[in-house]
C-alpha cells in the first residue's frame, strides 16, 4: 500500500467507531491500533476520537481529517492501478456490494474467477438487501453493487448481466409438490416473504400484480431478512415461499423441499450491476464489470434438476 499506515488505522477506527473491530480488519492487536492513533494525534496536536462514556465518536479534528484520509486512499489506489495498467495489469482494491441472493450463492464464484485473472486486485465485499446496497453505493462505501430486481434511478446506472428465475418452494410433503397451481390457490396459503427493501420481494409483488393478485388478498404469515431463513421456515412446515433458483439448489437435491409451478405467473428477472451515473467505470471496477458481462453465465453453478 502506498498509503500512510497511521492514516489507514485512523480510517478503520473511524469507519467502525471501534478499536477492536479496526484491529480485526487490519490484522493488528488492539494496543497496536491504539498506539498508532495516539501517535497520529500527537503528530497533529489534536484528539481525533472522543472515548468518553464507553462510546467512541469523532472529534471535530477527526471529522475534518476523515475526508482527506478517504482522498488519500483513493489516490493510493489510483497510483497502484496506474502503475499496473502501464504493464497491462489490474491492481488496487475493489469494494463490492451484493444483495443477499447474489452475495451468498454467486458472488464467491465471481470473485474467484476474477481474481484468478487479476491476482493483484484485492477484493472486499459486503451484502445486504438491494436498497441497502444502493445506499452504500451512493455513500461511496462500495464501488459497484450487484442487485436483484428492477431499479430505475437517475443517480445510478443499472446494467443487467445475467438472468435469474424465481421458483415456488413448498414443504416436501405438501400437496402442491411437483404440481401446477393457479394464482388463486395462493390466497389461502401461508406465504413467507423477504422484508421491504428486498429486490426479490419487489419482483414477486410485480409478478403477482401482473397476474391479478393483490398483496391484501394473500396471507403473508412471516417476513424474514434472509433467503436461508425463508427456506428453513418452509422446511419446518411454516408456509411456502418464492426464492431464486440458485438459493434452493441444496435443499432440493437433499429432498428437504419441493417445487411447485404457478400457472401464468412469470417470475423471471435479471441480476444487475449498479454504479454511479456518469462515465463507464475504469480500472479494477471497469475490469470486474467487463468480466461479469462476458463470463457471469459461464461460471455460475449448473442449473438445478427439478
Amino acid at each position: 500500500m502506498i498509503d500512510n499506515f497511521r492514516i489507514r488505522v485512523f480510517r478503520a477506527v473511524a469507519q467502525h467507531l471501534s478499536f477492536t473491530r479496526a484491529a480485526e480488519e487490519l490484522l493488528l492487536t488492539q494496543p497496536a491500533v491504539t498506539q498508532q492513533v495516539k501517535l497520529l494525534e500527537e503528530e497533529l496536536g489534536v484528539p481525533l476520537f472522543d472515548r468518553g462514556g464507553g462510546h467512541i465518536s469523532l472529534t471535530q479534528g477527526g471529522q475534518a481529517l476523515l475526508p482527506f484520509a478517504e482522498k488519500m486512499r483513493a489516490l493510493s489506489d489510483e497510483a497502484i492501478a496506474a502503475v499496473a495498467e502501464a504493464y497491462g495489469h489490474q491492481a488496487g482494491e475493489l469494494v463490492l456490494g451484493a444483495s443477499q441472493t447474489i452475495g451468498q450463492y454467486l458472488l464467491p464464484r465471481f470473485i474467484a474467477g476474477f481474481t484468478a485473472m487479476n491476482p493483484k486486485v484485492k477484493v472486499r465485499a459486503r451484502s445486504g438487501n438491494t436498497d441497502q446496497m444502493l445506499e452504500a453505493l451512493l455513500a461511496r462505501e462500495i464501488q459497484l453493487a450487484l442487485i436483484e430486481g428492477p431499479e430505475q434511478r437517475k443517480d445510478i446506472h443499472i446494467e443487467a448481466f445475467m438472468e435469474d428465475h424465481m421458483v415456488l418452494v413448498v414443504p416436501a410433503s405438501h400437496e402442491w409438490a411437483d404440481h401446477e397451481i393457479s394464482p388463486d390457490d395462493l390466497k389461502g396459503q401461508p406465504l413467507l416473504t423477504r422484508e421491504y427493501g428486498s429486490g426479490s420481494r419487489r419482483v414477486i409483488e410485480h409478478a403477482f400484480a401482473t397476474a391479478g393478485l393483490k398483496l391484501k388478498d394473500l396471507t403473508i404469515s412471516m417476513e424474514l431478512d434472509s433467503t436461508e431463513g425463508l427456506l428453513n421456515a418452509v422446511e419446518a412446515g411454516l408456509g411456502v415461499t418464492i426464492v431464486s433458483r440458485w438459493a434452493v439448489r441444496n435443499q432440493l437435491s437433499l429432498g428437504k423441499v419441493k417445487l411447485a409451478r404457478i400457472q401464468g405467473v412469470k417470475l423471471a428477472r435479471r441480476f444487475a450491476m449498479a454504479y454511479p451515473a456518469g462515465p463507464e467505470p475504469v480500472g479494477s471496477v471497469g475490469a470486474f464489470r467487463n468480466f461479469l458481462m462476458r463470463q457471469a453465465n459461464d461460471i455460475a453453478p449448473r442449473r438445478m434438476k427439478k
